[in-house]
């Protein structure tokens, strides 16, 4: 009598490992998707603080805050990398400095700032970030900050 061994795996248990393996990427892609984003962000909020050391640098040097934010001077603008820099406030005694999220891109639907009196606002968060403006960087979901 002659037996056989069959080696190999069934096709029930071929799905199984599938479905295993799309729940599990279901959770994690979306989950690594905002900690990428998270890490964008803290690179916005890192880059408006060190504009506004720049930016203070500037005023003792010049006792206004007019001509700062552009090239060749001690508070030029960061780079734009996820997010666009501007100073759409720059009087002799005030500044406000906004990071936007450059479009199209992940970071579309957030905005950042800080002023002169270091008042950190999110003005602009996309569904599900919580709700804008708000008196601090809104860095996870749900609005925590």
């Amino acid at each position: 009598m002659r037996t056989s061994k069959e080696s190999g795996f069934t096709l029930i248990e071929l799905m199984v490992t599938v479905l295993v393996a799309a729940i599990l990427a279901a959770v994690a892609v979306p989950a690594y998707i905002d900690y990428v984003k998270r890490s964008k962000i803290s690179q916005a909020t890192s880059n408006l603080s060190s504009m506004r050391v720049k930016l203070e640098q500037y005023f003792q040097d010049n006792r206004t805050f007019e001509g700062a934010c552009k090239d060749k001077t001690i508070a030029p603008l960061p780079p734009a990398d996820d997010f666009a820099y501007s100073c759409p406030t720059l009087t002799d005694f005030t500044y406000t400095v906004e990071a936007t999220g450059a479009a199209p891109g992940a970071m579309t639907g957030f905005t950042y700032t800080i002023d002169h009196e270091n008042k950190m606002m999110t003005t602009a968060v996309p569904g599900g970030w919580g709700a804008a403006p708000k008196e601090c960087w809104i860095v996870k979901k749900g609005g925590a900050c």
